[in-house]
């Protein structure tokens, strides 16, 4: 845990959480350990202590470490694996629910809006043309788990008018109701993972300060049917601190 923090860009109180992040995710710094003061931080990375207390304030607000009066701050248990569409569709489709074990769904919202031009490039529409956009913010016991937004063609909301109204669906996800109006199943799926330094916009879904620097997980997952067409465009962006784990079986 010893070591000269790295120089970068970012403002100083991002380059000490940054750090710190960094030994949390690497499994470094285990839940129960202490990190060091405010008074000692702001010594070794020779910043004031309100920029210290600045950056400790932030991994809070991220749910990687707690205050403890009389203690100090606390690195807290792991977060839940961050889920991608594809595995919350699996997941649905043997409980009826796309929520992971401790998580719920809040902030549920829908209409038909105007295509953005990446969305619209996925789904093979020209920008502006009406589309289908749901969205939700998955949380757990640590805070925010990721903010969901499914992209829908805007054709489906004559065969399941449901997907267009702000409210959680009822039997399943939208892929199911559109299964059951339809007759159109997934045959296919791809799934895409990145990691991009949060934008303006990505700070407001994920309800953290305007000037927050944060590196997230970004899942896409696109959905076809047996004719190779699009039937939803999922889009999840990982809040800070959040991991993805996956587990295979190694045949030999």
């Amino acid at each position: 845990m010893s070591g000269t923090p790295r120089a970068d860009n970012r403002p100083p109180y991002a380059r000490i959480a940054g750090h710190y992040r960094d030994l949390i995710s690497s499994g470094e710094l285990s839940p129960g350990d202490l990190l060091p003061s405010i008074k000692t931080l702001a010594t070794k990375w020779e910043v004031s202590t309100a920029t210290a207390d600045r950056a400790m304030r932030l991994l809070r607000e991220e749910k990687l470490v707690q205050g403890i009066p009389g203690v100090g701050t606390e690195v807290m248990a792991r977060p839940v694996s961050l889920s991608s569409g594809a595995e919350r569709h699996d997941r649905s489709s043997k409980t009826q629910s796309s929520w992971g074990v401790g998580e719920k769904s809040s902030g549920h919202t829908a209409g038909m809006v105007e295509s953005p031009e990446d969305v619209a490039r996925v789904l093979g529409i020209s920008p502006g043309d009406d589309v289908i956009r749901r969205s939700r913010v998955y949380r757990d016991g640590h805070g925010i788990v990721s903010h969901s937004t499914s992209w829908i063609p805007a054709e489906f909301a004559q065969a399941v008018p449901e997907l267009a109204r702000s409210e959680r669906l009822r039997g399943g996800l939208s892929l199911d109701l559109i299964a059951r109006a339809t007759g159109r199943h997934v045959v296919k799926r791809v799934d895409e993972e990145t990691a991009r330094i949060a934008t303006d916009r990505d700070l407001e879904l994920l309800e953290l300060e305007a000037d927050t620097v944060a590196a997230i997980l970004v899942l896409t997952a696109s959905f076809l049917d047996a004719d190779g067409e699009l039937l939803e465009y999922g889009v999840d962006l990982g809040a800070p601190g959040r991991t993805r784990r996956t587990t295979s079986e190694v045949l030999r």
